[in-house]
């Protein structure tokens, strides 16, 4: 914590992830929970005493910002600042990156945030890939259903071994443990729409899996949460906005993934149309689909080919010790 006189200026965290070091063979050290004023000392101060830290412990780089990995909230907004984040998306003013760069942190990986009209999309495109991934899927023999939120214990452990399996080439990728899953699991029951979560199925095994969340960020601001509100009284508008007053008109794709062995079938565009299908009748207008990271090519062609554009840009940022 950084302060000037009485007053808290800045706050930072520094951490070991082992488990990632482990999975991905490296030796470096985490910043996060970084937050400052416009106030490049303090910032400084917070990321050198980061530094040292790290140094300490023995490790040849510091990267961030991360919450802990990959798997939560991550990524230094770089480009974009204009807009709202979208649900479970981070936010930072503008100089945070001045004051990053400065301190002598370099680029290590970015982070995009894609945007795109539902109806655009299903008007140029939604149709014809639907017509044609439906005949590849049904030769295949492969089946797209909802999730049934009736079973939603047996629903997670279906896709838990499949989150892993389908992430664990991606960079900075720490494959999720039992504990880790069924609490993100616990926090998404409350707010995840079954008419946005698909689970795709080969033989009963589940092959593929995507969540596409309403973006709850705009019924909260609506809400106009206080410091002094009690918190029931701002979920009651929250709520209220949300499901009676539908003031949601963002979807955000979150995760989608498909085991390799099934990449090319279609699989994934499947599940954007359905997901697009479902949007559009509940009256959304917009998607994001982030995040994806800038060298996943096998993710970025099919989505710019459906007519997305990168909008946001999220940076981790790293600097050898």
């Amino acid at each position: 914590m950084a302060l000037r006189g009485d007053e808290i200026v800045g706050t930072i965290a520094a951490f070991t992830n082992g488990r990632h070091n482990e999975f991905q063979n490296e030796n470096v050290g985490f910043f996060g929970f970084f937050e400052v004023l416009e106030d490049y000392e303090a910032a400084e101060a917070l990321l050198k005493t980061a530094e040292n830290w790290a140094r300490e412990k023995g490790h040849t780089a510091l990267r961030g910002p991360a919450q802990w990995n990959t798997n939560d909230e991550c990524g230094l907004l770089v480009d974009g600042f204009d807009d709202s984040p979208r649900i479970l998306m981070t936010y930072n003013p503008r100089y945070y990156v001045d004051f990053v760069e400065k301190a002598g942190f370099k680029y290590a990986r970015d982070l995009w945030a894609y945007q795109l009209p539902v109806k655009d999309f299903m008007d140029n495109i939604g149709e014809r890939l639907e017509k044609i991934t439906t005949k590849i899927l049904e030769r295949k023999e492969i089946t797209l259903r909802r999730i049934n939120m009736k079973i939603y214990d047996e629903e997670v452990a279906k896709v838990k071994l499949l989150y892993n399996e389908a992430w664990s080439q991606n960079w900075g990728f720490v494959p999720m443990t039992d504990g880790e899953f069924d609490q993100l699991a616990d926090e998404l029951h409350d707010i995840l729409d079954p008419d946005l979560t698909y689970i795709a199925e080969k033989d009963g095994k589940t092959v593929g899996f995507s969540i596409t969340l309403p973006d709850l960020n705009e019924p909260l601001l609506k809400a106009y949460p206080k410091p002094n509100s009690p918190e029931w009284w701002t979920m009651l508008k929250l709520v209220w906005n949300w499901k009676v007053l539908k003031k949601v008109s963002w979807v955000r794709v979150l995760v989608l993934g498909v085991i390799p062995e099934y990449r090319t079938l279609g699989i994934d565009a499947l599940f954007y149309y359905k997901s697009a299908q479902a949007a559009i009748k509940k009256g959304m207008k917009m998607s994001e689909m982030s995040w994806i990271l800038d060298n996943n090519d096998k993710m970025n062609r099919p989505i710019i080919a459906m007519g997305a554009e990168v909008y946001k840009t999220y940076r981790f940022y790293e600097k050898t010790l």
